[in-house]
């Protein structure tokens, strides 16, 4: 690790020395390109710099121990010294994992109801609501795409685009089964009841990265479904766009324009194809899809929601870590649970790369 972090500060040190040179500011371009090379190593750099400090500051308590007046200073000094080399050291091996190729693009988020009947569809519901309020925390762009819904108000599945800084890295730890315990609305006995749906989170695939080939999709239009009334479309804007080789169906009908509807139903037929092509590729990231969607059953769940208890808990987590506010996660507030997620895939990698 030593080499590699060595490396890595001479490489920083290059970086700001071209970055500071008179001419680079002549090419907007390549400025651009080193400021955002310099950004992805400034973390590191940083923390290259408080290691060799920290190193420093424990060699000269060391010489410190053998002065019998400065030996109980010299004591908590390097204590300290070896505490902090120890923490900066771990905040090193994390920033040194592989990166997620997909952490830095938008998400497209489908939500479908599971076991439970009209239930279910209330939870996915609920499950939308979740996700759309922490999106506007978080300062993020939700634009639902399309919505089947039932009778009481419920969501049969639902798919919706989610654009703004972070999201798949955050989001892409809420993919699986998603588990309910309460009273529903529909229970006139008042008996508890277990309900379930399931939430993929996909990466948005660019053009670039996966093209489609326009002589194997089907497109057709179609009248958009509403409420009723006003929101009842008067015209064929809705678009359905089938990708003939593998059966794939996407339909778009939340925009008034037909060419936007088509612009987001091809985007999110790319990231289905575009995944579909991971998994033909590699067992593992078969298994990863499998993980994502599961098949709606109670015992694929990776968090329940107990309303009588006012808690949801994540069976990802271990201990007292893995139960939260109901209240507080159901109005948006995840960052919490995302953090205690993010925290244990980082401690699972760092103890695979020491294996």
């Amino acid at each position: 690790m030593l080499e590699k972090l060595k490396g890595i500060e001479e490489k920083y040190a290059l970086l700001r020395a071209k970055m500071d040179a008179p001419e680079i500011y002549s090419d907007p371009a390549a400025y651009a390109a080193l400021a955002r090379e310099e950004r992805e190593l400034a973390p590191l750099a940083e923390q290259c710099a408080r290691l060799r400090a920290l190193r420093r500051d424990e060699a000269e308590a060391q010489e410190l121990l053998g002065d019998p007046e400065l030996r109980e200073l010299a004591q908590a000094e390097l204590e300290a010294a070896r505490a902090g080399i120890a923490e900066t050291e771990r905040a090193l091996r994390l920033l040194l994992l592989p990166k997620d190729p997909n952490d830095g693009k938008n998400v497209i988020l489908e939500i479908r109801a599971g076991i439970g009947g009209e239930e279910a569809a209330l939870f996915a519901r609920d499950l939308y609501r979740m996700y759309a309020m922490y999106a506007e925390k978080r300062g993020w762009e939700l634009e639902l795409v399309n919505v089947n819904e039932t009778d009481l108000g419920g969501f049969k599945e639902l798919c919706c685009m989610i654009r703004g800084q972070g999201a798949y890295s955050r989001l892409k730890y809420e993919a699986g089964g998603h588990c309910v315990k309460r009273v529903p609305e529909t229970e006139a006995s008042g008996r508890i009841q277990t309900s379930t749906a399931t939430v993929a989170v996909l990466p948005e695939i660019g053009e670039v990265e996966f093209s489609l080939d326009p002589a194997e999709l089907k497109i057709d239009t179609f009248r958009s479904s509403g409420a009723g009334g006003q929101k009842v479309n008067k015209t064929e804007s809705a678009i359905r766009v089938t990708h003939l080789p593998t059966g794939t169906v996407v339909e778009c009908q939340d925009e008034r324009s037909q060419y936007k509807n088509k612009d987001r139903a091809l985007a999110i037929l790319r990231s289905r194809l575009y995944e579909r092509e991971q998994q033909r590729q590699g067992a593992a990231v078969a298994a990863w899809r499998k993980s994502q969607v599961g098949t709606g059953e109670r015992s694929e769940k990776i968090r329940t929601y107990f309303f009588l208890r006012s808690q949801v808990v994540d069976n990802r987590l271990s201990g007292d870590e893995r139960a939260f506010r109901l209240d507080t996660v159901l109005n948006g507030g995840l960052d919490g649970l995302i953090d205690a997620l993010t925290l244990a895939d980082q401690t699972e990698r760092l103890k695979g790369e020491r294996e």
